[in-house]
């Protein structure tokens, strides 16, 4: 992979990874389509480390609250009780950031155990584009409707317990390439009753803690395989990290816009299109299905 391919590759991860258009179907696709195969896993892992590090950069006085308020009912600063140390005292004063804390935990906990648990599946069967046409369409559809039939009535102050594993369950079927991390998330908290932009905060700080652990697992666990025959480069997994960096960072801006004014329309057409598009040239034997997967 040379350098500019390795840029366009970021370029691309950095637009998609934050719309509900699934960053991993669209690296998995443009492999095939230019011949250079599937980047893999690993690399995919590794540049979506770039986008979450945007995340934490324009999160960063939120993160920075949550973990100072977290650190401090740890400590004991509202009681000695355990619901005083997770922000919850029972006289009703809830600290929300102390909470905020223990929800992207607990819903961090649903893709941690299954990635593990189907970690060799995700690396070859699921990336198969004939699932990836259909993760395309059917949660590109579920999205569009969750949007129009479900009322704006919640915020992330009103996050539970049990809405942080639903929430947490939905971001673990973006293990499948198709689905989409933040798609799966927001059409969950919309299912749910979350306004478009609460649900979209709370994906993009959910996402940090599993995307992190995830490019550092693989990392370590790749190292050693950076320029082999059919694998990226250190240097160009670098070059597309950083590209994916400083585009991801524009793109939460103007997503964060966008999804406070308009609804998730443009993105389901947007999925479908893409579906009909690549089912079409692997009918027509202009792609492979399983070309590049676990290369």
């Amino acid at each position: 992979m040379s350098g500019l391919e390795a840029a366009f590759l970021g370029l691309v991860q950095g637009l998609t990874e934050f719309l509900p258009i699934s960053s991993s179907a669209h690296l998995r696709i443009i492999g095939e389509l230019t011949g250079a195969g599937d980047p893999g896993a690993a690399f995919t892992a590794m540049i979506q480390i770039g986008t979450e590090a945007a995340v934490l950069l324009y999160f960063r006085r939120d993160v920075a609250r949550i973990l100072a308020a977290w650190w401090r009912a740890l400590r004991g600063a509202y009681g000695t009780s355990w619901r005083a140390r997770v922000g919850a005292p029972v006289d009703g004063s809830a600290d929300h950031d102390a909470l905020m804390a223990w929800f992207i935990v607990v819903g961090s906990l649903p893709i941690g155990l299954l990635g593990l648990a189907f970690q060799d599946q995700i690396e070859s069967t699921l990336r198969n584009l004939w699932i990836i046409v259909f993760t395309l369409t059917a949660f590109g559809l579920l999205l569009g409707w969750a949007d129009r039939v479900s009322p704006q009535r919640r915020t992330v102050k009103d996050l539970t317990v049990r809405d942080a594993v639903v929430f947490g369950l939905w971001q673990a079927l973006a293990l499948i390439p198709g689905v989409s991390r933040s798609g799966g998330t927001i059409t969950g908290g919309r299912l749910m009753g979350y306004t478009r932009e609460a649900a979209a905060r709370y994906s993009f700080l959910l996402a940090m803690p599993a995307v992190f652990a995830s490019g550092l697992f693989q990392l370590a666990k790749s190292l050693g395989e950076f320029g082999t025959p059919g694998k990226p480069a250190l240097g160009a997994t670098v070059i597309a990290t950083l590209v994916a960096f400083v585009v991801g960072y524009v793109v939460i801006i103007a997503f964060l816009k966008i999804v406070s004014t308009y609804s998730y329309r443009p993105f389901v057409w947007y999925r479908l299109g893409l579906a009909a598009v690549v089912a079409v040239l692997l009918l027509t034997g202009a792609l492979t299905a399983d070309a590049g997967v676990g290369a």
